[in-house]
């Protein structure tokens, strides 16, 4: 398998995982709120952000470590004295848009651990990684790649719209639309570096599209489109799920009430005491 098609598809399953988990949690999260107005985030909220947190700035270094130390890579020298010239500047690229995100999974880790930063630095990093990443794909070294400038430049556009989302949500925080709308923008950048692998270096090996032939640039952007119309069934479909998952775990509990973002149960004490966390697979009912 070509490593640039590789490395395009790391980068693509980094963006999809996270929007596939995110097009679950928030419509779950959502349906829990309306029908509790007066449910304050618990402790499993703030578990799931921390675990949010720690796998992004995990994958972050994984990348960052992969863009510096592969064989051909440029092993943190960016300024080579011999030739009086940069050293592999794309790698640098992918290594910055990395720490940035490395950045933004540390925040989320301190806005919900006893340091307690305010809730909007966690968005506000998220929105400088995504900026950053928009930016750099705008200034990468195309050469005369014009197919390849085209595929990125779509790209940055994901990018961008994510970035812009994700500062509104400094200040509207949890706000269902933004959130999935933030979501879809995440689906799309990995749905579309793996598009992006499968043009410039297809894994069964030969050569990428024609960078000469106009009519691909005509399709591109229609192409990026349907990716789009992609992303949004997907996000109907798990929309769907959710609530499907809530009813049937309100018919099952009954009197409980469902903690969707950590996977247990909180029994509701009628008589306002404490409730005491049961896992989901229990049938006791005292």
């Amino acid at each position: 398998m070509p490593a640039s098609f590789l490395g395009s598809a790391l980068r693509g399953s980094f963006f999809f995982i996270f929007g596939l988990w995110w097009s679950m949690r928030y419509p779950l999260r959502y349906l829990r709120r309306k029908s509790n107005a007066e449910s304050q985030p618990s402790h499993g909220v703030q578990q799931v952000e921390v675990f949010e947190g720690a796998v992004k700035a995990f994958f972050a270094l994984a990348g960052i470590l992969a863009e510096q130390f592969v064989p051909a890579g440029p092993h943190l020298q960016l300024y080579s004295p011999k030739t009086h010239s940069w050293v592999d500047l794309i790698p640098w690229h992918y290594t910055t848009i990395y720490l940035f995100f490395l950045l933004s999974g540390l925040v989320d880790i301190a806005s919900h651990s006893p340091l307690k930063l305010p809730l909007g630095w966690d968005r506000l990093l998220l929105s400088l990684a995504l900026l950053v990443e928009g930016l750099l794909f705008c200034f990468h070294d195309y050469s005369d790649a014009v197919l390849d400038h085209h595929l990125h430049s779509l790209l940055a556009v994901a990018a961008f719209a994510g970035a812009f989302c994700a500062l509104l949500e400094v200040f509207l925080r949890d706000h269902i639309i933004l959130e999935t709308f933030r979501t879809s923008s995440f689906l799309l950048q990995g749905s579309w570096l793996w598009q992006i692998g499968f043009v410039l270096s297809p894994p069964w090996g030969g050569p990428g599209w024609d960078q000469s032939d106009l009519s691909n640039l005509e399709f591109l952007p229609m192409c990026f489109c349907w990716h789009y119309v992609g992303v949004l069934a997907v996000l109907a479909a798990n929309s769907v799920a959710s609530r499907c998952c809530n009813e049937s775990c309100q018919l099952k509990f009954g009197d409980i009430d469902v903690e969707l973002d950590c996977g247990f149960c909180l029994r509701r004490n009628k008589m306002g005491s404490r409730g005491a966390l049961l896992p989901e697979s229990s049938s006791d009912d005292k």
